[in-house]
C-alpha cells in the first residue's frame, strides 16, 4: 500500500499510460465515454453486433466512390455460402486482397468496413474482396479460419472468371481480422499458394492477454482486457487457445510466407504481440515493413475524420499494397 503523499504503483502505471495518448486520440475517447454506449461485454452477441454496426463508421471517412461495388457469394469448405463484397477502383485493377474485418471473431461486417475496405481499393489499385466469415459464438473456431482458407482458394482458382486478378493475390485484416490473415499466409505457404503480401492491422498474435501492453492499457484505450476477454469466450475453448491456428505466433516456422506490412498502435494491448510477430518473421526471412503509430489505440485506422494518423496509416497500406502488385 502506498503511504501518505506517495502515489501507488498502479496509479502511476496509469498515469503514465493516460498522457501517451495525442490529445486527439485522448479526445476520441473521451467524446466515446461521455456516449455511454454499454460495453460490449455487457449484451448479448446480437446486441453487441448491432451497437457495432451503429458506432462502426462514425469517425471513419466517409465511403469513397469507387468504379463498382457488389456483393457476391463466395462457398464455403462445408458448402455453406458465404457472404463477400467487391471492392472496384477506378483505373484498372491490379491485384486481389482478400479483407478480414476486426470485431473478436464476434461482431462486424461488411458494412462495419465498408469505408476502409473502399480507401484500401482507392488508396492500391488493386481490387477488394471484404469476406463476412461466420461469427462467434454460433461458429466457434475454427470456423472463420475455415471460411478464410476457403475464400482465399476461391479467389484462386475461380477470381480470374469473375475478373479478379487471381494471380497476384494478398491478404489482409485488422484485429481478428489481422489474426486470420496471418494464418492465411502460414496455409498459402503450406499448401503451396503463393501471396504477394499479408497486410496486418493491429492484430491479435498470442494465445492468452498476458503481454505488457495488455496490462499496460488494460482499461481505458478502447479495447478492455475484460472484451477481450469475452471475445475469446465466444470464439474458443480455453484449452484450444495454444492452436497457431488462433496464436500464430506459436507456429513451429514462419519461413517462406508472404512479405508482411505490419501497421500497430502504441497505446493498445495488442501492441507487444504484433511487435513479436514482426520480430519472428525477421528472424525467418520474412521481409517486414512496419509502422507503429505512436499516441494511437486500437481500432484507429478507422477514425480518419478525427485523426491524421488513420489517413496516414491507411495510405502506407494502399502504398504497400501497390508495390506488392507491382510485376
Amino acid at each position: 500500500m502506498a503511504q501518505a503523499g506517495q502515489p501507488d504503483v498502479a496509479d502511476c502505471a496509469a498515469f503514465m499510460s493516460t498522457h501517451l495518448l495525442t490529445p486527439r486520440m485522448a479526445g476520441v475517447l473521451e467524446r466515446i465515454r461521455r456516449a455511454k454506449r454499454p460495453a460490449f461485454h455487457t449484451l448479448s452477441a446480437e446486441q453487441a453486433r448491432a451497437a457495432y454496426v451503429a458506432g462502426a463508421e462514425v469517425l471513419d471517412l466517409p465511403r469513397a466512390r469507387l468504379d463498382r461495388v457488389e456483393d457476391l457469394r463466395v462457398p464455403g469448405t462445408d458448402g455453406t455460402e458465404l457472404a463477400a463484397r467487391r471492392y472496384r477502383p477506378v483505373q484498372a485493377p491490379r491485384g486481389t486482397l482478400l479483407y478480414l474485418h476486426g470485431g473478436g471473431f464476434t461482431i462486424g461486417g461488411l458494412e462495419t468496413h465498408d469505408s476502409l475496405c473502399r480507401q484500401l481499393a482507392l488508396l492500391s489499385g488493386a481490387q477488394v474482396l471484404a469476406l463476412d466469415y461466420r461469427l462467434a459464438p454460433e461458429h466457434r473456431f475454427p470456423t472463420a479460419v475455415d471460411d478464410t482458407w476457403a475464400a482465399l482458394r476461391w479467389l484462386r482458382e475461380q477470381g480470374a472468371a469473375l475478373g479478379f486478378d487471381s494471380e497476384r493475390l494478398a491478404v489482409g485484416g485488422d484485429s481478428a481480422g489481422g489474426t486470420l490473415a496471418a494464418v492465411a499466409a502460414i496455409l498459402s505457404r503450406d499448401h503451396g499458394l503463393t501471396l504477394r503480401a499479408q497486410l496486418l492491422i493491429t492484430p491479435g498474435t498470442t494465445a492468452h492477454a498476458d503481454t505488457a501492453t495488455h496490462k499496460l492499457f488494460a482499461n481505458g484505450f478502447l479495447l478492455d482486457s475484460v472484451t477481450i476477454e469475452w471475445f475469446f469466450e465466444q470464439y474458443i475453448d480455453r484449452s484450444q487457445r495454444s492452436d497457431w491456428r488462433f496464436a500464430p505466433l506459436n507456429a513451429d516456422s514462419l519461413d517462406g510466407v508472404a512479405p508482411a506490412c505490419l501497421l500497430l498502435a502504441e497505446c493498445d494491448p495488442l501492441c507487444d504481440e504484433g511487435l513479436a510477430y514482426a520480430d519472428r518473421l525477421r528472424l525467418a526471412g520474412v521481409e517486414v515493413s512496419l509502422e507503429l503509430y505512436r499516441g494511437m489505440t486500437h481500432d484507429f485506422i478507422k477514425m480518419g475524420r478525427v485523426l491524421d494518423e488513420a489517413r496516414h496509416a491507411q495510405a502506407a497500406a494502399g502504398d504497400a499494397l501497390r508495390r506488392a502488385f507491382e510485376p
